[in-house]
């Protein structure tokens, strides 16, 4: 009898985690898409959450919540609300601000916030370069990236973008988060490209799955070994 009452687990999901140039440890939660949480020196930072790719109600409360763009698979106003407090920083794009009616940190390509001390984020800017494709993710709605600076350690998380010249300009990433999900981010190819050109110490492929055309994450693994540890985790 007793055994209907016994407390619910927070849900487990697949992490993974590495050291600061400081020395201090990042830990990454991956949950769906392009979904993920980021643990640093007792903050927690969620990127895109959505309510379908995680339990967020019976998660860690957010110290910042980064929103990318304003598509359904990143922006979740019932997600973000779940993880909040009075004291929990939204960061977002222009367009995704347009959904919350409280203050965030609206960014566009170039600012830079620095919600907390310790956490240093830019907004890079994300969109398609492909012919065919720029409607998916026009220049000008200046959807955003976003590179974080945790204890010296360069993290970038590209949003949904191809590679851009804004993107290959970045210099000295410890980090990269790309997306390969054909046709609306990177193909395998564009990818192999974007890692050659920014050569990050540590590439996490994200926000593939979900449409019709499967993404070769083997293919890309062996093709940017010799220049990045590529680390796979469950997105899909």
């Amino acid at each position: 009898m007793f055994g209907l009452f016994r407390k619910k687990t927070a849900p487990v999901y697949p992490t993974d985690t590495v050291t600061s140039a400081e020395g201090l440890p990042i830990t990454f939660t991956f949950f769906k898409h392009a979904s993920l949480a980021i643990d640093f020196d007792g903050r927690r930072i969620y990127v895109d959450p959505v309510g379908s790719y995680a339990d967020y109600g019976r998660l860690p409360k957010a110290d910042v919540v980064l929103v990318t763009h304003s598509h359904y698979d990143h922006l979740d106003r019932a997600a973000v609300e779940a993880v909040m407090t009075p004291q929990t920083a939204v960061v977002c794009d222009r367009t995704s601000a347009e959904a919350f009616d409280f203050d965030c940190f609206t960014m566009v390509p170039g600012a830079v916030s620095e919600p907390f001390k310790g956490i240093r984020i830019e907004a890079v800017a994300a969109y398609n370069v492909s012919e065919g494709h720029l409607q998916f993710h026009p220049r000008e709605r200046e959807d955003c990236g976003y590179l974080l600076t945790l204890g010296g350690t360069r993290i970038y998380i590209a949003g949904d973008s191809e590679p851009t010249p804004e993107m290959l300009a970045l210099k000295a990433l410890d980090i990269a988060f790309l997306p390969v999900n054909q046709p609306y981010t990177m193909t395998v190819d564009q990818a192999v490209e974007a890692v050659r050109a920014l050569r990050p110490g540590i590439f996490y492929p994200y926000h593939y799955g979900e449409v019709e055309q499967k993404t070769d994450l083997d293919r890309l693994a062996r093709e940017v070994a010799d220049v990045t540890d590529v680390r796979i985790y469950p997105m899909e």
